[in-house]
């Protein structure tokens, strides 16, 4: 099970070089550590409900109702990362696409500061030779016609078992005779100060203040794609956080909003893309 103390020291002693994306104080975090839930960000809702402030966490050793996109549930096993972070963006509803692109833009950069050669597969995916690192999943809830508070689910792949269009940390680093992260405790901190730091980066300059940033991550630029039957061309990233595409018959460029296209993984048997 994840050591909270560990995770604390590490938090403390990497603070300054985790937090080097974020042109912002990174707030503190208060960590809650569980063994098995049903989902952490169930468990982190019911928190701020009762009051926890911005910052605070949840994190499993496993979770047997973990959420995901489109309302899907799966197990995660013991050996990965699974983590809740609760945040309070005070943002128009309409910049929840930017909320969740900022996060993971964050925890991929601070992957990167650790020589991790991820990208970004829009939108929230984080990829690692051309395979599923992780991901995130952000829930809002609104009051008085503002994004009043936010949990965002961070899922890293670490020592658990992975699918075939998955890849697990650990035994990555192993092969590639890499060394720096060395422990889960490592992994939730890099993730954490990533998350935050790409948070505040993103309060500080707004979505299409950092959208280039998050373009430079993201490995779909030039894919081919079908949408509603026809060929087309991922193009970029639009200001709004919309996947920017080109329909090759006519060349007309149109703007794409979240769950209005899934862009797979190629299976390693067939070739073909799975969600």
């Amino acid at each position: 099970m994840l050591d909270r103390s560990k995770l604390n020291t590490i938090l403390q002693q990497t603070v300054g070089q985790l937090g080097s994306i974020s042109p912002q104080p990174i707030p503190s975090f208060q960590i809650h550590i569980y063994e098995t839930v049903t989902s952490t960000n169930v468990i982190l809702w019911d928190l701020l409900e009762q009051g926890a402030p911005e910052g605070t966490v949840a994190i499993a050793h496993q979770q047997d109702s973990g959420r995901g996109q489109r309302g899907r549930f799966w197990h995660s096993h013991p050996g990965g990362l699974y983590l809740s972070l609760g945040l309070f963006p005070d943002r128009d509803p309409s910049d929840a696409t930017g909320l969740t692109l900022c996060c993971a833009w964050g925890i991929a950069a601070a992957l990167q500061g650790w020589q991790i050669p991820v990208g970004l597969k829009w939108i929230n995916d984080v990829v690692l030779d051309g395979l599923k690192l992780g991901g995130i999943l952000t829930e809002t809830r609104i009051q008085q016609g503002r994004m009043h508070r936010a949990v965002i689910g961070v899922g890293l792949n670490w020592a658990n078992p992975v699918p075939e269009t998955g890849i697990a940390l650990e035994p990555w680093l192993v092969e590639q005779g890499k060394q720096g992260i060395d422990s889960l405790e490592m992994l939730a901190a890099i993730a954490l100060q990533g998350a935050m730091g790409g948070y505040c980066f993103w309060k500080s300059v707004g979505t299409s203040g950092f959208i280039s940033h998050y373009e430079r991550l993201l490995v779909n630029r030039g894919q081919s794609i079908m949408y509603e039957g026809q060929a087309a061309t991922v193009l970029g990233i639009a200001a709004g956080g919309q996947l920017r595409i080109r329909l090759e018959h006519s060349g007309a460029e149109t703007h794409l909003e979240p769950g209005q296209i899934q862009l797979g993984y190629p299976t390693p048997r067939f070739g073909s893309c799975i969600e």
